[in-house]
């Protein structure tokens, strides 16, 4: 199983091969569906916070005597009924969005959509990518530019949705402050590749096969 390999100008550079264990995975909607419904409930934060007649501020003495004024009784004005009361059944903070995925779960449900994605030709092989010592934007512009000349690829520079995934074999700080200014794109080490985020990047460029496809089988 062989892929093409380009530089970072968009020409080809040769051929690299893909590890079965991980780009022949059939498609399956549900198993992805499961794992990436739970992750993003799993990195919910419940901000939302009421407070409940014994949290809100005041209204510690009866506000009128119980008869004999003609109004209704009432025994504190922290009740939900009064203006500035508690809150009855409101949210908390307390709320546990999380929901548990084992690792073999995660592990499949990424292969198949590495899978999918190499199917459908939105999977991309850079041999390395040279922006020099300083961090310069332009050149990592330059390089989706250049990919976007390839036949599949025409919509990498966009520069609006996520749009491309970039996989380094190792950390490199140089190339992600390159890319940093660039909304639609997002750099990361192979290794810390997840379902989410190459379920939401239309485009997964994996720079320095060798180093990224090994992370990456080391999983199965």
């Amino acid at each position: 199983m062989e892929a093409t390999l380009y530089n970072q100008e968009g020409k080809e550079s040769g051929k690299v091969a893909l590890p079965r264990s991980v780009f022949s995975t059939p498609w399956n909607a549900d198993l992805v569906h499961q794992v990436v419904t739970s992750m993003q409930s799993s990195a919910r934060e419940p901000w939302a916070d009421a407070k409940d007649r014994a949290e809100v501020r005041g209204g510690g003495i009866k506000p009128w005597k119980q008869k004999g004024t003609g109004r209704a009784r009432h025994g504190s004005i922290r009740s939900p009924l009064w203006r500035h009361g508690g809150v009855t059944h409101g949210p908390l903070k307390e709320r546990n969005y999380i929901r548990k995925v084992n690792k073999g779960m995660k592990t499949k449900a990424l292969f198949s959509i590495l899978s999918q994605k190499m199917k459908e030709g939105e999977l991309l092989f850079v041999d390395s990518f040279d922006f020099g010592v300083t961090p310069k934007t332009k050149r990592a512009v330059d390089s989706l530019t250049a990919f976007s000349k390839l036949p599949g690829y025409e919509k990498i520079a966009y520069k609006k949705g996520s749009r491309a995934l970039v996989l380094l074999g190792d950390q490199n700080s140089n190339l992600a402050k390159s890319f940093r200014n660039i909304k639609s794109a997002k750099v990361d080490e192979a290794r810390n590749i997840n379902p989410v985020d190459a379920l939401q990047y239309k485009y997964i460029v994996i720079e320095n096969p060798e180093k990224s496809l090994k992370h990456l089988a080391a999983r199965a």
